[in-house]
């Protein structure tokens, strides 16, 4: 099994990535494996997707995620040129606290 799996640099705030996350809500994402939202050390956030395909990303970034980011974003007077660049990565395995995982056969 192969997964789509990638990282990203955003420029905005953990209290905007808040309002992002709270219009989302708990919106069914289906194939999502694991998002992870990191702030990093200059205030910015970082993001690491991992999705059991290329397609079901797209399919929810469309439907679910830009929808809440686009109103965030424009109420704060922001208008980006475009999404920033993701950058692949290569997943070896997933594993969760429970002792549940998923391996790269």
């Amino acid at each position: 099994m192969s997964f789509y799996a990638w990282t990203q640099n955003v420029p905005i705030t953990a209290e905007i990535y808040g309002e992002i996350a709270d219009r989302m809500g708990a919106t069914p994402m289906p194939g999502l494996i694991v998002h992870v939202a990191v702030e990093n050390e200059d205030k910015t956030v970082s993001y690491l997707d991992v999705w059991e395909s290329e397609a079901s990303c797209e399919a929810a970034l469309e439907t679910v995620v830009h929808p809440a980011v686009h109103p965030v974003l424009a109420a704060r007077g922001i208008h980006p040129p475009g999404e920033p660049p993701r950058t692949p990565a290569t997943v070896l395995e997933v594993r969760f606290g429970d002792g549940n995982h998923r391996r790269l056969a």
